[in-house]
């Protein structure tokens, strides 16, 4: 099989194939993960699939493989499992202190974490009576400037988006 410039880069493409793609619910058979990487000008055969599986398991990756009609290879476990990120989304969709714009773009930053059939699950809408969402961007940078004087124990002045904010002091 002729090698293209992306050979190299293949296991890469694999893992993010299967990362972004499949979860126990929603498994590749071998010939869509070969459709998947000729999508990105990467010939393979069914054997340097495998091969490439068990170096990718050897590396960490939990894949899975399951047989039958319904089968294929999948992500069997995450760094956060569905109900993790649900959490995380409603955390972020709730606070006060996170601006609607800041609030999207970490949910879609979290959404990255699962497959794009779970991700669907994460687009939830909470609803809080009385709260209102922080307008102001900067109150995000605030808070992490104040954690980062407070963890350095730094004592003094914190300067907060060209104000000073007081004398800060270790708990």
């Amino acid at each position: 099989m002729p090698r293209s410039s992306n050979q190299k880069l293949k296991p890469l493409y694999l893992a993010k194939i299967l990362t972004e793609r499949t979860d126990e619910d929603n498994p590749l058979k071998t010939q869509e993960i070969l459709d998947a990487l000729a999508a990105y000008d990467i010939p393979a055969d069914r054997k340097s699939v495998y091969d490439d599986m068990d170096a990718l398991r050897q590396y960490g990756l939990d894949i899975e493989h399951r047989r039958g009609n319904d089968g294929g290879y999948y992500i069997a476990s995450r760094d956060f499992e569905l109900p993790e990120l649900k959490l995380l989304v409603d955390a972020v969709q709730s606070s006060q202190l996170i601006t609607g714009k800041k609030s999207r773009e970490l949910i879609k930053k979290l959404s990255k974490l699962t497959s794009v059939a779970q991700s669907k699950q994460l687009n939830r809408q909470v609803y809080m009576s009385g709260r209102i969402k922080a307008l102001n961007e900067t109150v995000y940078y605030s808070i992490d400037a104040i954690h980062a004087a407070i963890n350095e124990r730094k004592p003094g002045s914190v300067s907060l988006a060209g104000r000073t904010m007081g004398s800060l002091s270790p708990c």
